[in-house]
């Protein structure tokens, strides 16, 4: 498949008026091609069916050097699965090099789904991970939480996981002295997610921090928490 064949298949998808919906929502200037989500992630499934890993990592980087806002998000969906060998460290490549494009979260989001999948295959890629939380870049800062999400998920989390987690936790309370809305977001996110699994690391770190937070960021970083 090449990229004007997935350009075509996309485009076929439009709804009318729906990309002026989409350019006013999201606010990023870029084309729009007015396609459902849901149906972006059909025809993508319909790709990988016949694409090797390989045909799908260089469609994956044309789709998203289009800049097109379906096409980056299809990009993203190509390289979302949990086990990808041999070409492991080639398709974490490619999503570490679309991380200085985020600017817009849906994309970022989506990009970083396909993240979480790298970096639970090897967790040891937390240490580039913790580099992007010094960034200048306010959507790379974003990414480096958005992207450690697994690790808010384990009730029982063995002795790496809780090292991950406090870790993890540690680049939150730096984002601290950040106003910036979409970080402080990010953290009541991490934070949010935690709190179903691990209700006292969460109190502790609102204790702890919570003053510094944006009053919505604490009151969505508590949502879940046990009375």
């Amino acid at each position: 498949m090449t990229l004007d064949d997935a350009l075509t298949d996309l485009t076929a998808q439009a709804e009318p008026g729906r990309a002026e919906q989409m350019a006013a929502y999201h606010k990023a200037p870029r084309t729009y091609l007015g396609v459902a989500n849901p149906d972006t992630d059909i025809l993508v499934r319909n790709w990988r069916k016949t694409l090797t890993i390989e045909t799908r990592m260089t469609l994956a980087q044309d789709l998203w050097q289009t800049d097109i806002f379906e096409a980056r998000v299809a990009a993203a969906k190509l390289l979302t699965q949990a086990r990808i060998k041999p070409s492991d460290t080639g398709v974490w490549d490619v999503i570490q090099s679309w991380v200085p494009d985020f600017d817009s979260w849906a994309i970022a989001d989506h990009a970083c789904m396909a993240g979480q999948r790298r970096l639970i295959a090897d967790p040891t890629r937390l240490d580039t991970v913790e580099s992007w939380t010094t960034s200048d870049h306010m959507w790379t800062r974003r990414a480096a939480l958005v992207i450690t999400l697994p690790w808010t998920k384990q009730n029982h989390p063995t002795r790496d996981e809780t090292t991950a987690r406090d870790r993890i936790l540690g680049w939150a309370a730096r984002y601290m002295a950040d106003p910036d809305w979409f970080i402080q977001k990010s953290v009541a996110w991490w934070l949010r997610d935690l709190s179903r699994h691990d209700p006292d690391r969460t109190r502790f770190f609102l204790a702890e921090h919570g003053e510094q937070m944006k009053p919505f960021a604490r009151k969505e970083a508590a949502r879940h928490l046990p009375a």
